[in-house]
């Protein structure tokens, strides 16, 4: 069920008001049935994967702290939920993939092998629910939390409608303690969430489907009908338009959860305000960025071994982070560019501890002129890893960069012919521009404040204006034709 759909618009306002009509010990069961038919309303048989995960996790769990002592049967059962949930994640994402890329290697070599492929539809969301109920047993066997003695609120863990299918992917120990407790009706909360979701569909609908249909699908699903600038302008919306339709999810995830009383992590923080790659994934995909490093990165010796061990272990993160995203090498190629930032950053910065310049005046104005330039260049570079992302193969994406140079001695013209190819008229650019422009403001004033927050403490003849208005541009604005899924839906 998409959050954009009609059957959405009736789904939640029951299940908003049957929550609060029910008694405390009916919400978990009702909130479970409820999950469990907006799961099934894509593909009525994956739900049996969930309740294989959650089963498996559930029962490993509870023997882990049983077992505790003995370290031999604790962790042969963090294995076991180890192995069923990742080996169900790579035979439904992976095995075509690898089987594709084992027969290329053979004809390679020539040797006369070719895997069989499968006929296989990926089940939404299983990367994030299989690494959200892994995080709870490698938790267990850690010693950082106990088991989840009720099986219905730790399925309801497990498959929390909001975030099942593109998170954000939460620790056990944050929401399983909100699901266990009772949460009376708060006008606070409840509008609160509201406003979080309307923010989110403008996101999504607004800018990011708009930005898809203008700038963005036409370009890359046929790149042999373009050159020059506008795959670099394409290429930026993009940029644009994965943070806005994967944000406003979040936004409306969390907006869902929140007008219930329970809190999810924020997932996004104005990541294209970052001064660097490193701030970069501070900022971005917070929730599966803090489980890579927290279940990858740390484990495999984290800062702990020396620089170039790190620069190793970076890597390695980045190549299974590209790998989460997509059964591809593009998204593979992805990850590892953005591990050689984030690497050359390290670098740069060890290698300026070892030998600091004198503070002389040029230097200080030197690093204000950095400072400055440090926004449009991390926001370049994610945008270059983008292309990769977004393409449909790894040579696509050098088509991509190859054919984007086309024209670009002549840089005026080169900017003029792609503003004029891509140019949608008048009111459609005018509602473009604007809507970024909004987007821009929240972000800033978020950098200091909520700006929800913020707006509701105003007088009410002053913010119900402009919360009037939101709504009539947002229903405005909306594409007709918008039923676009989220992007990270594929993944």
């Amino acid at each position: 069920m998409l959050f954009h759909s009609f059957r959405f618009l009736i789904f939640f306002p029951c299940v908003f008001f049957l929550y609060y009509l029910l008694p405390f010990r009916f919400r978990n069961y009702m909130l479970l049935a409820a999950s469990y038919y907006f799961y099934m309303c894509w593909k009525p048989e994956f739900i049996v994967l969930i309740l294989i995960s959650t089963a498996i996790d559930y029962f490993c769990g509870l023997g882990i702290a049983k077992f505790r002592k003995s370290k031999r049967v604790s962790r042969a059962l963090l294995s076991v939920s180890m192995c069923m949930n990742l080996g169900l994640l790579f035979f439904f994402k992976y095995m075509n993939f690898f089987g594709e890329t084992l027969t290329a290697v053979c004809r390679s070599i020539s040797i006369p092998f070719s895997a069989p492929t499968l006929d296989l539809i990926l089940p939404v969301g299983i990367s994030f629910y299989t690494f959200q109920t892994m995080s709870y047993t490698i938790d267990i066997y850690r010693g950082r939390m106990k088991p989840e003695q009720n099986f219905i609120t730790f399925a309801l863990y497990v498959s929390f409608f909001p975030q099942l299918v593109a998170g954000p992917i939460e620790k056990a120990a944050n929401l399983l303690p909100q699901l266990r407790q009772s949460h009376p009706f708060s006008y606070d909360n409840a509008t609160y969430g509201l406003k979080l979701m309307a923010w989110g569909f403008f996101k999504k609908l607004v800018i990011a489907d708009r930005l898809a249909a203008l700038l963005v699908d036409p370009v890359y699903q046929n790149p042999s009908h373009y050159s020059g600038g506008v795959f670099l302008l394409s290429s930026a919306a993009f940029a644009l338009q994965i943070y806005c339709d994967f944000s406003g999810y979040s936004d409306i995830a969390r907006g869902c959860a929140k007008t219930m009383g329970i809190d999810l992590m924020v997932n996004f923080k104005a990541p294209y305000l970052s001064a660097s790659i490193r701030e970069f994934w501070q900022r971005w995909h917070i929730s599966l960025t803090s489980w890579f490093r927290e279940y990858v990165y740390i484990p495999l010796g984290g800062n702990r071994k020396g620089p170039w061990k790190k620069v190793l272990f970076v890597t390695i993160t980045f190549f299974l982070s590209g790998l989460w995203h997509g059964a591809g090498w593009n998204f593979v190629v992805w990850g590892l560019l953005h591990a050689v930032y984030l690497n050359a950053d390290f670098l740069f910065a060890l290698n300026k501890q070892m030998s600091p310049p004198p503070r002389t005046f040029c230097r200080r104005i030197l690093h204000r002129f950095s400072s400055l330039c440090s926004l449009p260049l991390t926001f370049a570079l994610c945008s270059f890893a983008w292309i990769f992302f977004r393409a449909n193969s790894v040579s696509a994406a050098f088509y991509i960069l190859r054919h984007s140079i086309t024209g670009i001695k002549t840089p005026l013209r080169y900017i003029k012919a792609a503003l004029l190819t891509l140019y949608p008229g008048p009111v459609l650019t005018a509602a473009v521009l604007f809507s970024l422009l909004l987007l821009l403001l929240f972000d800033v004033v978020n950098e200091r404040q909520d700006p929800i927050r913020l707006i509701s403490a105003w007088p009410v003849w002053l913010r119900w204006p402009i919360y009037l208005a939101f709504l009539l541009l947002l229903l405005l604005l909306i594409p007709r034709e918008s039923t676009t899924p989220f992007i990270y839906f594929q993944f």
